[in-house]
């Protein structure tokens, strides 16, 4: 699988749209805050680059908007969250479009803390032209069908009268409930078995019915699987912190890009536009 350095160092006037998932960030996994803000940098250096999507779980957690524009301009300026909100926000004034999907562990993030930086929260299915082809991209998790409980407690907590309730409790009751579910969560993950968490066949069919191909995340198992003899289904990949205990660990993680003709001002329609999974890692 090519690398994003050697996509970037090699054609940087090629690489249109950056897609990546999975990221799981928190104040306590600093590495993958720091690889994430190394990705922007990437970016920030790409002089085509004309999209960045985050394709769900972009967190670990999300308690609500409040939880971060709630606090005091001194407050934010020590907040693990700001350098990104600066590092986006530069991205944004430098044309790059930001387009933020909810994941399963993320699905109170709101607009108001995406107009931080410019970005545009956007749902599921949402239809990507590459060329002459169309991607329908989502997060994954409605595609594991064969988990009957998690697809019910999905449907609880994506109503959006769920999720008022939830927003109306003070941020302290948030967390505790949060703390609880992803405490049964891994409770009844490690009971599963493995095809139980991972996509199903029919529904995999049924989503990319109407496209050329599926791109979705969730499942951490990055690859490309042939969907329908003429479709395929490509899986980005979650962030892993690897080697951790040496001198130079490292965070590495499957992501997408969309490259194009870089004489062509048309930046997603070109014929020459090309989708491909490629690794970025980032020293740490």
């Amino acid at each position: 699988m090519q690398s994003f350095d050697h996509l970037i160092t090699t054609r940087p006037h090629e690489v249109r749209q950056v897609l990546i998932s999975d990221l799981h960030l928190s104040p306590e996994e600093p590495a993958l805050v720091q690889a994430f803000l190394a990705l922007l940098d990437d970016c920030l250096a790409l002089p085509a680059l004309k999209r960045l999507f985050i394709l769900g779980d972009w967190f670990e957690v999300w308690l609500g908007d409040d939880f971060y524009l709630s606090l005091s301009d001194e407050e934010r300026q020590s907040h693990w969250l700001t350098p990104l909100i600066v590092k986006l926000k530069k991205l944004r004034i430098a044309g790059c479009e930001i387009l933020v999907m909810h994941g399963n562990r993320d699905f109170l993030l709101g607009q108001p803390f995406c107009n931080l930086f410019g970005a545009e929260l956007i749902y599921e299915p949402y239809t990507l032209p590459v060329g002459q082809q169309t991607y329908r991209l989502e997060h994954g998790d409605a595609l594991c069908t064969d988990d009957k409980k998690y697809q019910f407690f999905r449907k609880i907590m994506r109503n959006r009268l769920t999720q008022w309730y939830l927003l109306n409790k003070s941020l302290e009751k948030r967390l505790a409930i949060a703390d609880k579910m992803r405490q049964k969560s891994q409770q009844n993950n490690a009971n599963k078995a493995a095809y139980i968490m991972d996509v199903n066949d029919e529904a995999v069919l049924q989503a990319v019915a109407d496209s050329d191909a599926l791109l979705h995340g969730h499942t951490h198992r990055p690859d490309i699987h042939q969907a329908t003899t003429d479709k395929k289904r490509y899986v980005l990949g979650d962030w892993r912190l690897l080697d951790k205990d040496t001198r130079q660990p490292k965070v590495s993680a499957v992501i997408g890009a969309v490259t194009g003709d870089e004489h062509s001002n048309d930046s997603f329609n070109s014929n020459a536009a090309e989708f491909r999974l490629i690794e970025f890692k980032s020293l740490i």
